[in-house]
């Protein structure tokens, strides 16, 4: 990524949505409500952020979007918003996921990412993130929380993430330690600070045929499949 550059970054994969723009530093932020539609106020947000900002569409040189796990309509939000936006400014797009950007906005090394995926089951990733490199641990996948902890590669990590939350007494007994619940809110900052300094690692190659990484079958898919 040039030094300089400018994104937009997007996040509606969890009930507190997020809007970013800038680059290792965010110019802007906006965070969307935890009882809002983000469908409604996705779009309102980032003409604020950018007017925030000081910037036009026309100044940007990406767009950064959450691309899963987490809420299969927030996901489609997202991945649709920031695929028509690069399409019509005719720049990249980069999808990176939710849990990396949590663990990337986390001053703890190693850490792994939980989100709730009900059921004793947590959408997990696991991670080692500096400016000078990325690790992943345990790819993002919905698992049992017990499963995880009994995982090898999750040793020494910090836990972080409304999943870790929800199960903080399991990951505690376990003997691991949990971030503050402060920490765990989704960032859109964090995405734009990876596509600053990781931009291989989430660049898009073909906006026709990316989707959302959504880890496993909607309810209404299951219940179908029944």
């Amino acid at each position: 990524m040039t030094d300089g550059a400018v994104l937009l970054a997007l996040d509606t994969s969890t009930p507190i949505g997020s809007v970013a723009v800038g680059g290792t530093e965010p110019l802007a932020e906006i965070l969307l409500g935890r009882n809002t539609r983000h469908s409604e106020t996705l779009l309102p947000a980032v003409q604020y952020a950018l007017r925030t900002a000081g910037i036009t569409q026309r100044d940007l040189a990406g767009i950064v979007v959450a691309g899963g796990p987490g809420s299969f309509t927030g996901l489609r939000i997202a991945g649709a918003t920031g695929k028509a936006m690069a399409r019509a400014l005719g720049i990249p797009l980069y999808s990176y996921s939710g849990l990396l950007a949590l663990a990337a906005a986390s001053s703890a090394q190693p850490v792994c990412a939980l989100l709730d995926a009900r059921r004793n089951e947590v959408y997990a990733g696991c991670y080692d993130v500096s400016v000078g490199g990325l690790t992943t641990r345990f790819e993002p996948a919905a698992v049992d929380i017990e499963a995880l902890l009994a995982d090898p590669r999750v040793s020494g990590a910090v836990f972080v993430g409304e999943g870790a939350i929800r199960h903080e007494a399991t990951i505690r007994a376990a003997g691991f330690n949990v971030a503050t619940a402060a920490a765990g809110v989704p960032h859109a900052a964090a995405l734009l600070w990876l596509a600053a300094t990781h931009p291989e690692f989430g660049r898009v190659a073909s906006l026709h045929d990316w989707e959302p990484e959504y880890l496993r079958e909607s309810g209404a898919e299951r219940s179908l499949r029944a």
